[in-house]
């Protein structure tokens, strides 16, 4: 088995590899692929199949500073996106726990943890100190 693991390793060296871009293409390919057998279509087939050998290609290219270049401006032209996606997903997971609110006077958003009943909150943007409830406060043993 040792043998084996070196030898893909070998055959893997200096190569792309898997980045965002190729990913990203293999998810279209997926999702092209499964469109067609839906919709019955072989054109769509055909295409799914393109762009998998795109992602083949540019995962087994030796070509590193042009994969590396086009990975790049891939991620910066995703970069809003990508970071609304992932400050969407924070805060949900965020939802359980803590609670966001807004400065009156200068709209920051503030995130202060749940369930410790009527706090003073004081904005760390414009100094100023409001009163708001997080939620019932655990009962004091």
């Amino acid at each position: 088995m040792k043998k084996h693991d070196n030898g893909i390793q070998g055959f893997m060296g200096g190569r792309n590899g898997m980045d965002h871009l190729s990913r990203l293409l293999l998810y279209i390919a997926l999702g092209i692929f499964a469109l067609s057998v839906i919709l019955r279509l072989w054109v769509l087939f055909i295409l799914g199949g393109a762009v998998l050998g795109i992602c083949i290609y540019r995962t087994l290219s030796k070509n590193l500073n042009q994969r590396y270049s086009e990975n790049r401006v891939y991620l910066q032209l995703t970069k809003s996106a990508r970071s609304s996606v992932h400050r969407f997903i924070l805060r949900i997971k965020d939802k359980k726990t803590h609670r966001i609110f807004k400065c009156p006077n200068c709209s920051q958003k503030i995130r202060v943890p749940k369930g410790k009943g009527e706090i003073l909150i004081k904005c760390p943007g414009c100094r100023i100190e409001f009163r708001e409830n997080t939620g019932t406060a655990s009962p004091k043993t």
